[in-house]
């Protein structure tokens, strides 16, 4: 008799070690990631979700015979244990007690730990493997994932078309592209790249997709080549005329079933072959070294070229702000008269509407946060509408949204209060907003990364023993993936220079749990600063959205945060009062007036 559950009514837990048994292993590890390392994935992707009920998008599931682990980042410190069950998973921080230290203490000897080897990258691979080794057990490697095997009604992968990226859009012919990161290949020393990041590719080859809710993108994978050509591994029925008219000789439009035929080939050939082991699958490297390449473990080399945006893709980003600011403008009004009383979902329900009005608007860049009181402490809260809170007067609210327009892609943070704040509130959302403004009007070298910047954000907060726990800016796709490396804003060490045409958020904030959150956040453009003895940069602004000039104390501000304030304040109203309708522009005229 099969000893597996005979329903579905079994736990997924439950069903998911039954097939481990089944196959003679101990446990085994679920990332929330698919084969291409996303932030965002599709529902046939939502493993960790569907295992452990958590939906945020950083975070690792363990499960062994008799115990079972769940880890997220300070994102989702309290989301986690909202939506895990803590009878059943341990909730543990992702960096501070991460998955290898848990297995390393808590996995027996002899236990096989299986993995999908799709879904890690082969430095996580090495971790976990360390982690096992060290407590007399191993990894193991799956030929196919036995999770999905006990997720009988997992849904179907997307099969949306891909689109083309027109060049007044893209500002560059993808050939151009593809040439200048060839070079970079053969100045390395490497024969071809295998690129499994879906923005890099839909980057590279002008092309972009619908096969995720929140990023416009193909999922798929690709091998440039030295000569600058691509193979292009994706489903053809995605690839109509229109895309297929854009190409060139050059580019090889190939199922996605000849992607391991072709890592062979390389492997045959003994080629040197790029794959980003921040990024790149295990599978692939274990592909490519057994075949008989020469693996060359080094960074995707889209991201750089892909980061510094070029002066079309500028504009672009310029037009989609106005077009997101006139849509907030309109929220803001209506907020200030209508906001006290309605729900979480309620409100980022009448943001979206606003948008969709928008020429060019395609659809959000991530789920909104939309956080009343309490909720808005969840860094990355996630609204529904069956939880949904009410706004009560005199509440802080946390809104934190974004859209992708043809033209580029935003991301915005308000905290609002319906009616009179609380002085002690007004204080702190004042400490961020000085934290943001240093930040914004920041001057530096040639060769400055954002870790190096991190402090001038945090500076006000640290004085009065208050931080917060996630990163300060990331940097932001030209409509792609709101979340866009290399560079980015933060604590951790990076050595990413920022360079003219990166695009990075400022969003310090502080969060007090079970009462509030505060965050402000606006994208910034870096440029290059002219008169130094040296080479210098320092950041547009882009966003145009006011801050609450109600919830500053302007006795608290240096003169030069004022005047910042206040000159963008005025740039806000001259841009965007055109953009509106009569009414919208009177409370704008009056939100924007001099602190």
């Amino acid at each position: 008799m099969d000893s597996k559950p005979s329903t579905l009514s079994a736990s997924p837990l439950d069903r998911l070690r039954s097939e481990l048994a089944a196959r003679g292993l101990s446990g085994f590890v679920v990332p929330r990631a698919d084969e291409h390392q996303g932030e965002y994935v599709p529902p046939s992707a939502k493993r960790l979700a569907w295992l452990t009920g958590f939906t945020g998008s950083a975070g690792v599931a363990v499960v062994l015979a008799s115990s079972a682990a769940v880890f997220s980042d300070g994102r989702y410190t309290l989301q986690v244990r909202e939506e895990v069950d803590t009878g059943r998973f341990h909730t543990l921080h992702l960096t501070e007690d991460p998955p290898a230290a848990w297995i390393k203490r808590t996995a027996r000897p002899g236990d096989r730990i299986g993995y999908d080897p799709w879904l890690h990258t082969a430095d996580d691979v090495r971790r976990l493997s360390d982690a096992a080794r060290a407590a007399g057990a191993e990894m193991v490697p799956c030929a196919d994932n036995p999770l999905d095997a006990a997720w009988a009604d997992r849904p179907a992968p997307p099969a949306a078309a891909a689109e083309p990226y027109p060049l007044e859009l893209s500002g560059r012919v993808a050939l151009d592209k593809r040439r200048e990161v060839a070079a970079t290949l053969e100045r390395e020393g490497d024969d071809a790249a295998v690129l499994t990041l879906p923005d890099s590719i839909a980057w590279l080859l002008n092309v972009r997709g619908r096969d995720l809710p929140c990023t416009p993108v193909v999922l798929s994978f690709a091998i440039l080549h030295r000569d600058a050509s691509v193979d292009w591994f994706v489903d053809p029925d995605k690839v109509g005329a229109a895309v297929r008219a854009g190409f060139d000789a050059g580019v090889r439009v190939r199922p996605r079933e000849d992607f391991a035929p072709a890592l062979a080939e390389l492997g045959a050939r003994g080629a040197a072959v790029r794959v980003d082991p921040a990024s790149g699958p295990a599978a692939v490297a274990t592909m490519l070294q057994e075949a008989g390449a020469r693996v060359s473990r080094a960074a995707d080399p889209c991201l750089l070229p892909k980061a510094c945006k070029n002066a079309v893709e500028l504009d672009g980003f310029r037009l989609a702000h106005r077009a997101d600011a006139a849509a907030l403008a309109r929220f803001l009004a209506w907020f200030e008269a209508e906001g006290a009383g309605q729900t979480e979902k309620a409100l980022a329900d009448r943001l979206l509407a606003f948008r969709r009005e928008q020429p060019g608007f395609v659809c959000p860049s991530f789920p909104t946060i939309a956080g009343a009181g309490p909720n808005g402490a969840i860094v990355h809260y996630h609204v529904r509408a069956e939880t949904a809170r009410v706004l009560e007067p005199g509440q802080p609210f946390l809104l934190d949204s974004g859209a992708h327009y043809r033209e580029g892609t935003t991301d915005v943070t308000r905290t609002l209060v319906a009616g009179a704040a609380d002085p002690a509130f007004r204080r702190n959302f004042t400490l961020v907003l000085q934290g943001h403004i240093d930040l914004a009007q920041a001057v530096f070298p040639k060769g400055t990364s954002g870790s190096q910047l991190d402090a001038l954000a945090r500076r006000w907060l640290w004085a009065e023993g208050l931080d917060y726990d996630h990163g300060t800016g990331h940097g932001v796709g030209a409509f792609l993936s709101v979340h866009e490396g290399p560079q980015r804003i933060g604590k951790a060490p990076n050595a990413v220079a920022l360079e003219p045409g990166m695009v990075l958020s400022n969003e310090p904030g502080y969060y007090r749990a079970g009462a509030y959150g505060i965050r402000i956040e606006n994208l910034l453009a870096v440029r290059a600063v002219e008169g130094g003895e040296q080479p210098m940069r320092g950041f547009e602004t882009l966003t145009l959205v006011p801050v609450d000039r109600r919830l500053v104390v302007a006795e608290m501000l240096l003169p030069e945060q004022r005047d910042w304030l206040n000159a963008y304040h005025e740039r806000v109203a001259e841009v965007v009062a055109p953009l509106v309708d009569p009414a919208t522009a009177r409370w704008l005229d009056a939100a924007t007036r001099p602190v």
